[in-house]
């Protein structure tokens, strides 16, 4: 159950109607595009509720098999979708500790737009799926889970993901190379907040697109000062707009993987 103080109430009626309108309309006059804005606008407009999760495809023929996949929000940030990939062993795939953020991990980090990420397996052979857990009209709200289908096959048994926490400039959840069980059972991670270095942490209204910046975000692209490599971020800090109540210290997510048994090739 998650903290009563945190529990999502969804506005009702014409107030519920008009604020969703009015992150709509920012969404296509501000100077720069800003996908949380329409997802929290998404939100408003289906009282909170996660829309169904498709049940992955796989090819038995070529030895793939489903396993099964949960992520819940142990913090106060309210992650976007969450990117979801299979791959091989080893491959540092969507962020590497301490190296530059790919332009792809930028994206998410910034926006929460999850799109350039889910591209990879089109161009990188150490992957083999990845899709989102959520769709691209909600976010995970504190103490909520989001589960999905992952496909793997015997040579992509590792599972990266990232999703970035829409009340910071540049910051996201992930995890990379989680492994999956090679037998019925599950396995669990405890994910923590990465930075991706590509912003600057102003933690200003004006450079978010999240609450409680959602009505007056311009979601301004801050570079000057930004760290320029990946590393743990730390939390909120109060150095401007945002509170103290979105803070978090130590890991802010749960992963639950779960093998269904399949002997794979």
């Amino acid at each position: 159950m998650p903290d009563e103080k945190f529990a999502f109430q969804p506005q009702q009626g014409f107030t519920q109607i008009m604020k969703s309108f009015t992150l709509l309309q920012q969404y296509f006059t501000i100077g720069r595009p800003n996908p949380a804005l329409v997802l929290f606008a998404a939100l408003l407009a289906t009282g909170g509720q996660a829309p169904a999760q498709a049940t992955a495809a796989v090819d038995a023929t070529a030895g793939q098999a489903v396993a099964k996949i949960s992520i819940t929000n142990l913090s106060s940030q309210s992650p976007a979708p969450i990117t979801v990939a299979t791959h091989q062993k080893g491959a540092m795939l969507i962020f590497t500790p301490g190296a530059a953020a790919s332009c792809e991990l930028a994206t998410l980090a910034e926006t929460g737009n999850p799109v350039a990420l889910e591209t990879i397996p089109r161009t990188d052979p150490a992957v083999l799926h990845a899709t989102r857990l959520t769709g691209a009209s909600t976010v995970i709200m504190p103490g909520a889970t989001v589960s999905g289908d992952i496909v793997l096959d015997f040579h992509h048994m590792s599972v990266s993901t990232a999703s970035m926490l829409v009340s910071t400039n540049d910051a996201y959840v992930g995890y990379t190379g989680a492994q999956i069980p090679r037998s019925a059972g599950y396995t669990s991670y405890m994910a923590h907040a990465w930075e991706a270095g590509s912003e600057a942490d102003s933690e200003a209204c004006s450079d978010l697109p999240g609450p409680p910046c959602a009505e007056v975000s311009g979601n301004a692209r801050a570079t000057d000062g930004a760290e320029g490599h990946v590393f743990i971020r730390p939390g909120i800090r109060g150095l401007a707009d945002v509170p103290t109540r979105y803070d978090w210290r130590g890991p802010i997510a749960r992963i639950k993987i779960t093998g269904l048994g399949y002997s794979y090739r």
